[in-house]
């Protein structure tokens, strides 16, 4: 899949771009603690490092907590990836995808701990402020959709709106599972998306 703008930014990242002792250190840190209670000192302790390399690495908190929420989108992005079967008819991999999406976000383990826990941190980042998750899912459904455009396995139409529509769904059902719509069965919500997604992006029946 060919990767355009923020999307990009996410996925180029290399593992250079941060240390994975230290990363992995502040990610069990914040599951055990949270984020306000977690202190550098105890990243530090959790990365088997010292402070002062700590502090060399990343000069605040703030950068830490960027830095896991960076790797925490790319694994997301790959997550999803890896269950669309690209060789499935269109519908399927577009049901696959959206169910995909939903399930993993809503099962990313920092998520539903900071959500219970710190909502106060969280929701800010995911409703008033939450602009860049939303161009995360935003970029990554629209090359996605544009890819199969591309190919001619879709109609030619606006791919951007169409994915902040299915980005601003799957957000919604994700931090919001309670409804009539099934979210927490992922093979439901393929189905449910089977029925309702494919007819948003104008898929012909099979």
């Amino acid at each position: 899949m060919t990767t355009s703008g923020f999307l990009s930014q996410i996925l180029g990242a290399s593992s250079d771009d941060g240390d994975p002792a230290i990363l992995d250190g502040a990610l069990a840190a914040f599951l055990d603690f949270g984020i306000k209670r977690t202190s550098m000192g105890e990243i530090a302790k959790r990365s088997g490092v010292s402070p002062a390399t700590l502090y060399r690495r990343y000069a605040s908190k703030t950068a830490v907590v960027e830095a896991v929420g960076l790797r925490e989108a790319q694994r997301f992005v790959t997550a999803v990836d890896s269950r669309v079967d690209r060789s499935a008819p269109v519908e399927v991999q577009v049901a696959a995808g959206f169910s995909s999406f939903v399930a993993i976000l809503s099962g990313n383990p920092l998520l539903r701990r900071l959500l219970i826990t710190e909502p106060d941190v969280l929701l800010p980042y995911l409703t008033t402020n939450g602009g860049p998750l939303l161009a995360l899912g935003r970029a990554y459904l629209a090359d996605y959709i544009g890819e199969l455009q591309g190919n001619a396995k879709l109609r030619e139409f606006d791919t951007e709106q169409v994915a902040e529509i299915l980005a601003r769904l799957a957000l919604s059902l994700a931090l919001t599972p309670d409804g009539i719509i099934p979210v927490e069965d992922e093979k439901a919500a393929q189905e449910f998306a089977l029925a309702h997604i494919a007819t948003l992006l104008r898929i012909p029946s099979t």
